[in-house]
Protein backbone atom coordinates (compact mmCIF):
# COMPACT_ATOMS: atom_id res chain seq x y z
CA UNK A 1 0.00 0.00 0.00
CA UNK A 2 1.37 3.46 -0.91
CA UNK A 3 2.06 5.69 2.07
CA UNK A 4 -0.16 8.82 2.19
CA UNK A 5 1.86 11.97 1.45
CA UNK A 6 0.42 15.11 3.14
CA UNK A 7 -1.31 15.64 6.51
CA UNK A 8 -4.82 15.63 5.04
CA UNK A 9 -3.94 12.53 2.98
CA UNK A 10 -2.69 10.76 6.11
CA UNK A 11 -5.71 11.72 8.21
CA UNK A 12 -8.04 10.74 5.36
CA UNK A 13 -6.25 7.41 4.91
CA UNK A 14 -6.62 6.69 8.64
CA UNK A 15 -10.35 7.48 8.60
CA UNK A 16 -10.88 5.43 5.42
CA UNK A 17 -9.02 2.44 6.89
CA UNK A 18 -10.92 2.74 10.18
CA UNK A 19 -14.25 2.93 8.36
CA UNK A 20 -13.49 -0.26 6.41
CA UNK A 21 -12.27 -2.16 9.45
CA UNK A 22 -15.06 -1.03 11.78
CA UNK A 23 -17.67 -1.94 9.16
CA UNK A 24 -16.16 -5.41 8.68
CA UNK A 25 -15.26 -6.26 12.29
CA UNK A 26 -17.27 -3.96 14.56
CA UNK A 27 -15.88 -1.59 17.16
CA UNK A 28 -14.48 -4.22 19.53
CA UNK A 29 -12.87 -6.25 16.73
CA UNK A 30 -10.51 -3.47 15.64
CA UNK A 31 -7.39 -2.02 17.25
CA UNK A 32 -5.69 1.30 16.54
CA UNK A 33 -2.59 -0.66 15.50
CA UNK A 34 -4.62 -2.55 12.87
CA UNK A 35 -6.02 0.73 11.57
CA UNK A 36 -2.52 2.22 11.31
CA UNK A 37 -1.28 -0.85 9.43
CA UNK A 38 -4.27 -0.75 7.05
CA UNK A 39 -3.72 2.99 6.44
CA UNK A 40 0.01 2.52 5.85
CA UNK A 41 1.03 4.87 8.68
CA UNK A 42 2.80 4.58 12.02
CA UNK A 43 0.52 3.92 15.03
CA UNK A 44 1.81 7.12 16.69
CA UNK A 45 0.34 9.11 13.81
CA UNK A 46 -3.12 7.76 14.58
CA UNK A 47 -2.72 9.13 18.12
CA UNK A 48 -1.53 12.43 16.67
CA UNK A 49 -4.81 12.92 14.79
CA UNK A 50 -7.25 11.21 17.19
CA UNK A 51 -7.45 11.20 21.00
CA UNK A 52 -8.44 7.53 20.96
CA UNK A 53 -10.49 4.82 19.36
CA UNK A 54 -13.83 6.46 20.27
CA UNK A 55 -12.90 9.69 18.51
CA UNK A 56 -11.66 7.82 15.43
CA UNK A 57 -14.84 5.75 15.42
CA UNK A 58 -16.97 8.92 15.54
CA UNK A 59 -14.93 10.35 12.62
CA UNK A 60 -15.54 7.12 10.69
CA UNK A 61 -19.27 7.49 11.11
CA UNK A 62 -18.98 11.25 10.41
CA UNK A 63 -21.55 12.33 12.98
CA UNK A 64 -22.58 15.95 12.58
CA UNK A 65 -22.81 16.29 16.40
CA UNK A 66 -20.95 14.72 19.31
CA UNK A 67 -23.32 12.51 21.38
CA UNK A 68 -21.56 13.70 24.55
CA UNK A 69 -22.61 17.27 23.77
CA UNK A 70 -26.15 16.23 22.85
CA UNK A 71 -26.64 14.21 26.04
CA UNK A 72 -24.74 16.45 28.47
CA UNK A 73 -26.68 16.33 31.74
CA UNK A 74 -28.93 13.36 30.93
CA UNK A 75 -27.52 11.35 33.84
CA UNK A 76 -28.41 14.18 36.23
CA UNK A 77 -32.10 13.99 35.31
CA UNK A 78 -34.50 12.13 37.57
CA UNK A 79 -35.87 9.11 35.74
CA UNK A 80 -39.36 10.61 35.42
CA UNK A 81 -37.91 13.56 33.44
CA UNK A 82 -35.46 11.71 31.22
CA UNK A 83 -37.91 11.37 28.29
CA UNK A 84 -38.58 15.10 28.32
CA UNK A 85 -34.86 15.84 28.46
CA UNK A 86 -34.10 13.61 25.47
CA UNK A 87 -37.05 15.00 23.47
CA UNK A 88 -35.96 18.57 24.14
CA UNK A 89 -32.35 17.80 23.13
CA UNK A 90 -33.43 16.12 19.88
CA UNK A 91 -35.89 18.81 18.83
CA UNK A 92 -33.47 21.61 19.76
CA UNK A 93 -30.71 19.94 17.73
CA UNK A 94 -32.86 19.43 14.63
CA UNK A 95 -34.41 22.90 14.78
CA UNK A 96 -30.94 24.45 14.80
CA UNK A 97 -28.38 25.22 12.10
CA UNK A 98 -27.27 21.56 11.85
CA UNK A 99 -30.62 20.49 10.39
CA UNK A 100 -29.46 20.08 6.78
CA UNK A 101 -26.23 18.32 7.79
CA UNK A 102 -28.22 15.94 9.98
CA UNK A 103 -30.70 15.18 7.21
CA UNK A 104 -27.84 14.51 4.77
CA UNK A 105 -26.16 12.28 7.35
CA UNK A 106 -29.35 10.26 7.87
CA UNK A 107 -29.97 9.84 4.15
CA UNK A 108 -26.43 8.70 3.44
CA UNK A 109 -26.36 6.38 6.46
CA UNK A 110 -29.67 4.70 5.74
CA UNK A 111 -28.63 3.95 2.16
CA UNK A 112 -25.34 2.29 3.22
CA UNK A 113 -25.20 -1.05 5.01
CA UNK A 114 -21.68 -0.48 6.35
CA UNK A 115 -22.47 3.04 7.60
CA UNK A 116 -25.70 1.78 9.19
CA UNK A 117 -23.73 -0.90 11.03
CA UNK A 118 -21.18 1.67 12.20
CA UNK A 119 -23.94 3.97 13.41
CA UNK A 120 -25.62 1.10 15.28
CA UNK A 121 -22.35 0.37 17.12
CA UNK A 122 -21.90 4.04 17.95
CA UNK A 123 -25.49 4.50 19.15
CA UNK A 124 -25.23 1.41 21.33
CA UNK A 125 -21.91 2.40 22.92
CA UNK A 126 -22.25 6.17 23.30
CA UNK A 127 -25.97 6.92 23.45
CA UNK A 128 -27.96 3.89 24.62
CA UNK A 129 -25.51 3.07 27.40
CA UNK A 130 -25.75 6.65 28.67
CA UNK A 131 -29.54 6.91 28.50
CA UNK A 132 -29.96 3.44 30.07
CA UNK A 133 -27.99 4.31 33.20
CA UNK A 134 -30.22 3.97 36.25
CA UNK A 135 -33.29 2.66 34.41
CA UNK A 136 -35.41 -0.10 35.98
CA UNK A 137 -34.47 -3.75 35.52
CA UNK A 138 -31.30 -5.72 34.90
CA UNK A 139 -28.69 -4.86 32.25
CA UNK A 140 -30.61 -6.55 29.44
CA UNK A 141 -33.87 -4.80 30.34
CA UNK A 142 -32.18 -1.40 30.60
CA UNK A 143 -30.56 -1.86 27.19
CA UNK A 144 -33.89 -2.97 25.70
CA UNK A 145 -35.68 0.04 27.20
CA UNK A 146 -33.07 2.48 25.91
CA UNK A 147 -33.02 0.90 22.43
CA UNK A 148 -36.84 1.08 22.24
CA UNK A 149 -36.63 4.76 23.21
CA UNK A 150 -33.96 5.20 20.51
CA UNK A 151 -36.28 3.61 17.94
CA UNK A 152 -38.93 6.17 18.90
CA UNK A 153 -36.43 9.01 18.48
CA UNK A 154 -35.12 7.74 15.13
CA UNK A 155 -38.65 7.28 13.79
CA UNK A 156 -39.55 10.80 14.91
CA UNK A 157 -36.45 12.33 13.30
CA UNK A 158 -37.00 10.56 10.00
CA UNK A 159 -40.74 11.30 9.88
CA UNK A 160 -40.51 14.98 10.87
CA UNK A 161 -37.17 16.13 9.49
CA UNK A 162 -36.06 13.73 6.73
CA UNK A 163 -39.31 12.62 5.07
CA UNK A 164 -41.43 15.62 6.13
CA UNK A 165 -44.47 13.55 7.11
CA UNK A 166 -47.46 15.82 7.69
CA UNK A 167 -48.92 17.02 9.95
CA UNK A 168 -45.93 16.16 12.19
CA UNK A 169 -43.48 18.08 9.98
CA UNK A 170 -45.44 21.35 10.32
CA UNK A 171 -46.09 21.25 14.06
CA UNK A 172 -44.41 23.98 16.08
CA UNK A 173 -41.25 22.65 17.73
CA UNK A 174 -42.73 22.93 21.23
CA UNK A 175 -45.74 20.81 20.24
CA UNK A 176 -43.54 18.19 18.58
CA UNK A 177 -41.41 18.01 21.72
CA UNK A 178 -44.49 17.64 23.95
CA UNK A 179 -45.71 14.73 21.81
CA UNK A 180 -42.34 12.98 21.66
CA UNK A 181 -41.43 13.19 25.36
CA UNK A 182 -44.12 10.86 26.80
CA UNK A 183 -43.48 8.27 24.08
CA UNK A 184 -39.79 8.17 25.00
CA UNK A 185 -40.61 8.14 28.71
CA UNK A 186 -42.99 5.20 28.31
CA UNK A 187 -40.18 3.09 26.82
CA UNK A 188 -37.71 4.17 29.49
CA UNK A 189 -39.76 3.64 32.63
CA UNK A 190 -43.21 2.27 31.74
CA UNK A 191 -44.25 -1.34 32.26
CA UNK A 192 -42.95 -3.75 29.63
CA UNK A 193 -45.45 -6.12 28.02
CA UNK A 194 -45.33 -9.61 29.48
CA UNK A 195 -44.57 -12.28 26.93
Amino acid sequence: MARPKGPSDRRGAIVAAATRLFAENGYDGVSLRQIAREAGVDAALVHHYFAGKEELFAASVALPIDPEVLLAGVDEQVLAERGRFVARAIVHLWEGPQRHALAAFFRSTISSTSRSRLLAHLVRRRIIARVAEGLPGDDDERELRASMAASQVVGFMIARYVVGLEPLASLPAEDAERLLAPAIQRHLTGPLPKG
